[in-house]
């Protein structure tokens, strides 16, 4: 006889739930009365997951915690396993629990029209009314600058004299290797990144049983090297960059900024790591200041701009840091507005004529009117917190908007009257945590509908989870 292993439970399957949905409840009821219907809801997928947290009471002790999370571990798994055999990668749920245990879960699996906020949140993410469609600081490409050139101190002879003198048994590139690097990139690679790769291709197979290559390299070059294989160019597409985010965002270039404040550039071509996750690049598309060929640091924390490191690739392996900074952190440029209770104190404030971006937020006095900006050339973001527009409808004389987030009650007001601007090709619902997904899906089926896109489809399940213990 053969052994055969277990079938994997269904996602679709109520009891593959169960365990989950009975934590969760738990963990509801020790704060709550336990006497009304609960609600719960997160998002599980194969690599991450985003749950409400576990309320322990303030005299659990450690084998209560460890006995918890174990359980949590193992509920998880069982919807993981799930996803696994429905071919998922993730699945935001709800839940509405009875007193006695009369459960609803509500399932709503991934969308062709649905991009993942990331947030974690059972509600719905971006709403792609145009298939394919980016925001524009996706779709921004480098300003030419033709006077561009490279800094005095880039030397290819001497980057590769100190680089052989500090590396002399290591193994570099041959041309056929740089030039297939320089074919799969697209690009000719600068002669500094061919020099540095004519002394080491950096490839782990040549430090195979030297455990401190690895450290050595490092020290001589000046940051964790990619190997030529490795190489590949920052553009926009390479750089994690959710699209609300994007939308929200502006690309702006100070006249005296040497480099450009762009998502990625074609010009960006990634050859190493600072050790902390963030990409060194050599810089092809230099700002008004810059250099051609200057090395700059893309932060994986943020999603636009880079850093300037060193005017040259021989500077950085010389140790020879440049001085000058990015555009400052924490600065606004006037082509994105938040109007705010701690920032911008009107919409009037934030009018005029470059502004790209307007963001309204929690606001305490009366409701905020429109008319300032409209007919603005460039406004193409806006989003407003639910509650602060006096009148929703003033949005359809904003025909410039790409991106719109807005709050259900905004969202309804403007399908009923028909004026939902059609020039969208984004469009998000701002609902709170604890709000009922069912009407915000309900409404962003409605938003697809006009667009001819992809409904978001929700799977219903029945059970019963019993009295508490």
């Amino acid at each position: 006889m053969v052994d055969q292993s277990p079938p994997l439970p269904s996602v679709h399957d109520f009891a593959t739930w169960e365990p989950l949905l009975r934590l969760l409840r738990e963990g509801r009821v020790r704060e709550e009365d336990g006497a009304t219907p609960l609600r719960v809801g997160g998002r599980i997928g194969r690599h991450g997951r985003s749950l409400p947290r576990l309320r322990l009471p303030s005299s659990a002790g450690a084998a209560v915690r460890a006995e918890d999370t174990q359980r949590e571990s193992d509920a998880v798994r069982r919807v993981r396993d799930g996803l696994v055999e429905a071919g998922v990668d993730d699945v935001a749920f709800n839940a509405r629990i009875t007193a006695a245990g009369r459960t609803t879960l509500r399932l709503r699996g991934p969308s062709p029209a649905v991009v993942d906020s990331g947030s974690g949140t059972s509600h719905p993410g971006t709403l792609l009314l145009v298939e394919g469609a980016l925001p524009e600081p996706l779709r921004r490409l480098p300003e030419p600058t033709p006077a561009a050139a490279p800094a005095p101190s880039a030397d290819p002879e001497l980057l590769e004299r100190t680089l052989r003198e500090r590396l002399p048994h290591a193994i570099g590139a041959t041309e056929a290797e740089i030039a297939a690097a320089e074919a799969r990139l697209g690009v000719a690679l600068p002669e500094e990144l061919k020099a540095l790769h004519r002394v080491t291709r950096s490839s782990r197979l040549d430090r195979t049983g030297d455990h401190r290559a690895a450290e050595r390299l490092h020290t001589a070059v000046g940051c964790e090297l990619l190997d030529l294989d490795g190489l590949y160019i920052a553009d926009a597409a390479s750089r994690e960059c959710p699209w609300e985010s994007a939308a929200m965002t502006a690309v702006v270039t100070p006249p005296d900024a040497a480099v450009q404040g762009l998502v990625g550039s074609p010009g960006w071509i990634a050859f190493g790591d600072n050790g902390g996750g963030d990409r060194l690049a050599i810089d092809l598309t230099p700002g008004p200041r810059g250099h051609l060929g200057q090395v700059v640091v893309l932060s994986h924390e943020e999603i636009i701009g880079a850093d300037p490191v060193a005017d040259s690739l021989t500077d950085l392996v010389l140790g020879r840091r440049g001085e000058r900074n990015g555009a400052p952190r924490g600065h606004r440029p006037p082509a994105v507005a938040y109007v705010n209770v701690h920032g911008i104190p009107s919409v009037e404030a934030a009018a005029h004529p470059g502004l790209e971006v307007l963001s309204i937020g929690v606001w305490d006095a009366e409701p905020l009117g429109l008319a300032p900006v409209t007919g603005l050339p460039r406004l193409r973001s806006l989003s407003a917190y639910p509650g602060t527009l006096a009148d929703p409808l003033e949005i359809a004389g904003l025909t410039g908007l790409e991106y719109l987030e807005l709050g259900p009650q905004d969202w309804r007001a403007l399908l009923d009257a028909g004026a939902v601007p059609r020039g969208l090709s984004a469009a998000a619902i701002s609902a709170r945590g604890d709000q009922d997904p069912l009407p915000v899906v309900a409404l962003a089926n409605e938003l697809l509908t006009l667009w001819d896109r992809p409904q978001i489809v929700q799977t219903v399940l029945e059970g019963d989870l019993g009295p508490l213990p």
